[in-house]
């Protein structure tokens, strides 16, 4: 049978009968494919080209057909004649379907597959010609990965090209690949251009400064295969592009020297790197960086040298480079503190630290003070300004220059600087120089000219005036000047200086003191009381109290009990308007005089108005004073009435101390019912679970002075003070128990009404063990009585007691006892005639 002779099985009749009727009709000719599936190939394949024959721009057809044909031809060797005949019909299928990228992406897969790379290429580049540009993003994907499949470099290059006119965006692409072909001379124009374009948006999230530091890296690492950038201008660009890395710049451009094989131009680098950073962070980079590069030709040098054989040049080569590099580390300090005076040239610290690390270096530490003078703004200082005059005429004095330093001080006098103290502190210094050198006179002539009133007045706070013109009420400069006049000047000249404090109003109350102490040494007892009185005018409260208290304590040294009265007024001015802080010590210097020299009334009725006057945390100090002088003027018994005026007015826990002190008094004195009468009233403010200490006190007290009633009394008394706090104190003795002992239990309790509970148990426990238990009866006897007798006082019934029972006693035992009653039978004439019912 002929090959071109078509085989119609009986089942296909239908499909056969159908396509004569609707030979255009493509889901017919699909329905006969799907059936004829399990078909030969070549049955199948005659089907195919009948329907093409038929419809021949049917891309559903021809999609199924030529997938059937690669799949027939999978299995294959590459070389079998049937890869071609799939060609030839991808080339037939591409004369209708030019425009379907399908197919085109198809037919260039397979030709991949088949290796033919010449035949893949152009097939590709008619693909791009053939669709439109809208499509093109559909090729390019597989177009690439085949050109990088490949080591044709030059090929895949041109094709990127091609790519990168129409998807600029995507040049990191390109650039990677270069990188990989080792083509780094495109690699580096392309990312410049790139790093150059503003808009530019890197695909992979980089940011501008991380693309400029590839193409630092790039340029750095690779000096021999970039040549048509100038690598050293474009890092250099980039250090006044991006001034927080510049660190990280400089140790790039200083590599590319170092790969270029240009070791002095690296070094040149560094030096000009750690003389221009201005961040320790960079600075430490490039200084790490520099000591490496150092470090590694040094061992180069070494290396070259062991192998060659030594000579002369090379040993003296050698100890060159290791005397730089020991150099470079000696510098380390003084380059950091470069770099922190250019972040900062008006830090005076660092200043004062640089002419430190010129130790023994007097050229280099002139040049540093006048550098430092000449740069640092006063109004824009770290620190004091006024230091580094200071220090620089020191250095001069030091060496003995004196005319030299009285330059400099004189030259730092007529700095604006921003504070007027330190314009003082450079005059004191400049007094202080001449009285190391003995020049008194000039010491003194210095100063009065600083404290010199200026032609034009200013208030010391006008921030808009020079300070110069605020200079003369510098209290600084008269306090030194005020030193001078008293060791060098005469009596007149001092007094003259601290009247010009005073009318100034500058004073301090120091100043005063001084003043009217200087007055008294030269025997003017009255002008150093005025000086007095002048300092108490110009200061208030608590200013004054000083004052006060040096001008009470000298009058009364001076005069004594001679001007009683004048000494009196004294204290009643000190103490009108006397804040209660200050009150105590000036009431205690008053009570003092009127005890020495006046009346002792006078003396307690101070001591009363003292524990009224003074803070309530020392009223209880105070009482006890009064108590103590009190009864050494007046004896015991007047303190009765200072000890109830205590109990009054201060605290419960201090009046408590003052009752037991006030019963302990009443006891020495024999009254008993006093004694007990001060603790019954105490024990009105003690808590029994809290002042434990008290009520055993008074019960000592009963034991040894009083009687079973008195005892009882005291126990009833205890029993209502303590149902009164149950009642009333709960929760703010719970609260103090807690504060106190919170601290000490090992387990901590579920919640804080548990804690109160638990402590509460406790207190009660305490309470109940503190209970008297009265074994036997306590009785008081006479001490001459008898054995008899005392036998007869014990069996005595007293007809007035009353019964009242122990405290632990039940309440069965409190029950009254059964009475007996007697029976008695009714007469019958009661009943009347009921009796017979």
């Amino acid at each position: 049978m002929p090959d071109k002779q078509i085989l119609i099985e009986e089942d296909d009749l239908q499909y056969e009968e159908e396509i004569l009727r609707n030979p255009y009709s493509v889901k017919c000719w699909m329905r006969y494919i799907e059936f004829k599936q399990s078909a030969s190939a070549h049955a199948l394949n005659l089907i195919y080209e009948r329907a093409l024959k038929e419809l021949p721009g049917s891309y559903k057809l021809w999609y199924a057909y030529l997938k059937q044909r690669r799949k027939q031809v999978k299995r294959r060797c590459l070389t079998d004649p049937a890869f071609e005949e799939v060609n030839n019909c991808h080339e037939r299928a591409l004369v209708f379907m030019h425009k379907m990228p399908r197919i085109w992406l198809d037919y260039c897969q397979f030709l991949m597959d088949q290796c033919k790379i010449s035949r893949s290429r152009r097939t590709f580049d008619r693909a791009l010609r053939a669709l439109p540009i809208t499509q093109h993003h559909r090729i390019w994907p597989l177009y690439l990965k085949f050109v990088r499949a490949h080591p044709l470099p030059e090929t895949a290059v041109r094709v990127y090209r091609r790519y990168l006119k129409l998807s600029p965006e995507n040049a990191e692409e390109y650039i990677e690949y270069l990188r990989s072909v080792d083509r780094l001379d495109e690699a580096a124009s392309r990312l410049a251009a790139i790093v150059n374009q503003e808009d530019f948006v890197s695909k992979e999230g980089k940011s501008n400064y991380q693309l400029w530091q590839e193409l630092c890296t790039l340029l750095s690492q690779n000096p021999g295969s970039v040549r048509s950038l100038d690598s050293g201008a474009i890092i250099r660009g980039g250090l006044t592009r991006f001034t927080d890395q510049r660190g990280k710049l400089w140790c790039a451009l200083a590599e590319y020297h170092t790969r270029s094989g240009h070791f002095e131009k690296a070094r040149d680098v560094y030096e000009e790197a750690i003389q221009t950073v201005t961040t320790v962070r960079d600075f430490t980079q490039v200084f790490d960086s520099y000591a490496q590069f150092e470090e590694s030709v040094i061992a180069a040098k070494m290396e070259t040298v062991s192998e060659m054989g030594k000579e002369e040049e090379d040993d003296i080569d050698l100890e060159l480079r290791l005397a730089r590099f020991e150099q470079l580390m000696e510098r380390r300090p003084l380059l950091l503190n470069g770099v922190l005076l250019r972040q900062n040239p008006h830090n005076i610290h660092e200043w004062h630290k640089r002419v430190q690390l010129y130790k023994d270096k007097p050229r280099e530490i002139i040049n540093t003070y006048t550098e430092a003078v000449q740069t640092v703004d006063p109004a824009k200082a770290t620190g004091k300004p006024h230091t580094l005059w200071v220090a620089f005429a020191k250095f001069y004095e030091d060496n003995g220059q004196i005319d030299d330093a009285r330059d400099i001080l004189q030259r730092a006098t007529q700095v604006r600087y921003t504070h007027v103290d330190d314009l003082a502190s450079v005059w004191c210094q400049f007094g202080e120089m001449e009285l190391r050198h003995e020049n008194y006179e000039e010491a003194l002539t210095i100063l009065r000219k600083a404290t010199a009133v200026p032609a034009r007045k200013a208030e010391y706070f006008d921030a808009s005036e020079p300070v110069q013109n605020r200079l003369y009420k510098s209290l600084k400069v008269w306090s030194m000047l005020a030193d001078l006049e008293e060791s060098l000047g005469t009596f007149k000249s001092t007094k003259a200086v601290y009247d010009r404090i005073i009318d100034l109003r500058i004073a301090t109350p120091q100043i005063i003191i001084n003043y009217a102490m200087f007055l008294e040494e030269h025997n003017y007892y009255e002008e150093s009381f005025k000086a007095y009185e002048r300092g108490i005018a110009l200061f208030r409260w608590p200013n004054v109290y000083d004052i006060w208290s040096t001008y009470l304590s000298k009058f009364i040294a001076r005069y004594g009990g001679k001007k009683l009265e004048r000494a009196r007024d004294l204290f009643e001015q000190a103490l009108d308007g006397c804040p209660r802080k200050f009150a105590k010590n000036i009431f205690l210097l008053y009570a003092k005089l009127e005890e020495e020299h006046g009346l002792a009334r006078h003396a307690m009725a101070l001591y009363e108005r003292a524990t009224q006057a003074v803070e309530p945390g020392e009223q209880y100090e105070m009482f006890n004073i009064y108590i103590k002088r009190a009864a050494e003027i007046y004896g015991v018994t007047h303190t009765r009435s200072i000890y109830e005026r205590a109990i009054e007015l201060l605290a419960d826990e201090q009046s408590r101390e003052m009752c037991l002190r006030f019963a302990d008094m009443e006891c020495k004195l024999g009254e008993i019912d006093r004694a007990r009468a001060v603790y019954s009233y105490c024990s009105q403010m003690c808590d029994p679970r809290l002042t434990a200490g008290f009520w055993q006190t008074w019960r000592d007290f009963e034991v040894r002075h009083g009687n079973e009633d008195t005892i009882r009394e005291m126990l009833r008394v205890k029993r209502s003070v303590q149902a009164k706090y149950n009642t009333q104190g709960t929760f703010l003795v719970s609260q103090r128990l807690r504060a106190e002992g919170g601290g000490q239990e090992s387990k901590e309790p579920v919640d804080e009404m548990q804690a109160l509970e638990q402590k509460a148990a406790v207190v009660a426990a305490e309470a109940e063990r503190d209970k008297p238990q009265m074994k036997e009866k306590i009785l008081f006897v006479r001490s001459d009585a008898s054995k008899t007798e005392l036998a007869e006082m014990t069996l005595q019934a007293n007809p007035d007691e009353i019964n009242i029972g122990e405290e632990d006693e039940s309440e069965e035992e409190l029950e009254p006892d059964e009475v007996q009653l007697e029976q008695k039978s009714v007469p019958a004439s009661v009943f009347s005639g009921i009796t017979d019912d």
